[in-house]
């Protein structure tokens, strides 16, 4: 009698028939985290992702107004319309300055760094280099990621202008730019430019970028990368289902593979945010201020995304109620819109606000009666 033939190969797990959500965000997180994650979530069935790489601007103000689903971002929230938005924290990638293979400087301070880019120094030489310009490149958005988070580790706030009279879109042109230029001097991120032999990094404080010393702290300048939605999206539950295989092996692994840190593997960068950026600011002769919330712990973050659906019912709740709130002292918009599970906007539509700004005592309504 004939044997019966076994199949040994594993079935495929069905695809999935849902929309795919669409991302859209900055290149360093495109390219560190959303490219590999996306084509092994659609391989494990559960979804599909569209990706739209650009810049951090256009994916925040794309997630806010309906046209994408999740954004990349990296840096946090810098307030305003984008406190409506939740930020998931979900890997440590690092900072790292850039220039062209040829130039031979080994090593800049954060001090060095800081007077680079307000103008101080502006020839190599100052810096133990050759006598020649600095060609100082930066991305032209105020609020794009790196530029933002680099600017909040050396001035104290996000926004602060610099003498970089070379623009760009994004990381990825500036990239592209640098490998041309002997005198260039930029910022991108480690996942980026790892495995690019056209551009050189430049340590920082005597510190190499690599997985070793941002894992340990030892490398100051590291960041966490954010997924941005948006809590009242359509598409909450599959979100919530993205969000959640963020957190497997399978995905932890393909961080490191580009030379990031899942985050929840690293709480320690996480508590040691404030520390490390007192002592950076210590040493560019810049004061703390009270403009960035420090990086969230990972007890913060156990639920990324808020869905719709739960949330309708605390807030038809309030409406039913006709309720008012008092401001106490340390309440700010988005804490209350939390508070009574509504959004910011909706805040500002019912008291006729004209900004985010209220005061201790002052009556809100929470509802829409």
């Amino acid at each position: 009698m004939a044997a019966t033939k076994t199949s040994k190969s594993a079935k495929k797990p069905a695809a999935s028939t849902a929309p795919a959500l669409v991302w859209r965000g900055d290149y360093a997180t495109a390219r560190a985290v959303v490219e590999d994650v996306s084509k092994a979530f659609e391989k494990s069935g559960k979804g599909r992702i569209e990706i739209q790489p650009f810049n951090t601007a256009s994916g925040l103000d794309a997630v806010q107004h309906g046209l994408a689903d999740i954004a990349g971002s990296a840096r946090a929230s810098a307030g305003g319309p984008e406190s409506d938005l939740v930020f998931t924290p979900v890997a440590f990638d690092a900072l790292v300055m850039i220039t062209h293979p040829s130039n031979s400087i080994p090593n800049l301070t954060p001090k060095q760094l800081h007077d680079i880019y307000v103008g101080k120094i502006t020839n190599w030489r100052d810096v133990g280099g050759k006598d020649a310009p600095i060609d100082l490149y930066a991305v032209a958005s105020p609020g794009d990621g790196v530029e933002y988070s680099l600017r909040r580790l050396l001035f104290g706030r996000g926004n602060q202008p610099v003498a970089a009279p070379r623009l760009y879109v994004n990381t990825a042109k500036l990239e592209e730019a640098v490998t041309l230029d002997p005198n260039a001097l930029g910022v991108t991120t480690l996942s980026a430019v790892a495995s690019n032999s056209k551009v050189r990094m430049i340590s920082v404080d005597g510190v190499r970028p690599s997985l070793s010393t941002i894992s340990n702290g030892e490398y100051a300048l590291y960041i966490p990368l954010f997924l941005v939605t948006n809590k009242t999206s359509p598409k909450a539950a599959q979100i919530q289902t993205f969000m959640q295989f963020l957190r497997t092996d399978e995905v932890k692994s393909l961080a490191r593979a580009h030379q990031l840190v899942p985050y929840i593997d690293a709480p320690q960068l996480a508590q040691n945010d404030k520390a490390r950026r007192q002592k950076l600011l210590a040493e560019t002769g810049t004061k703390m201020d009270a403009e960035a919330d420090p990086i969230p712990t990972d007890a913060a973050v156990s639920a990324p995304v808020a869905s719709a659906a739960a949330a309708a019912p605390a807030a038809e709740k309030a409406a039913a109620a006709g309720e008012t709130y008092t401001v106490a002292k340390g309440d700010v918009l988005s804490s209350i819109a939390k508070k009574f599970s509504v959004s910011v906007s909706q805040l500002r539509n019912w008291n006729h606000l004209s900004s985010d700004n209220v005061k201790v005592g002052q009556v809100l309504q929470v509802s829409g009666n």
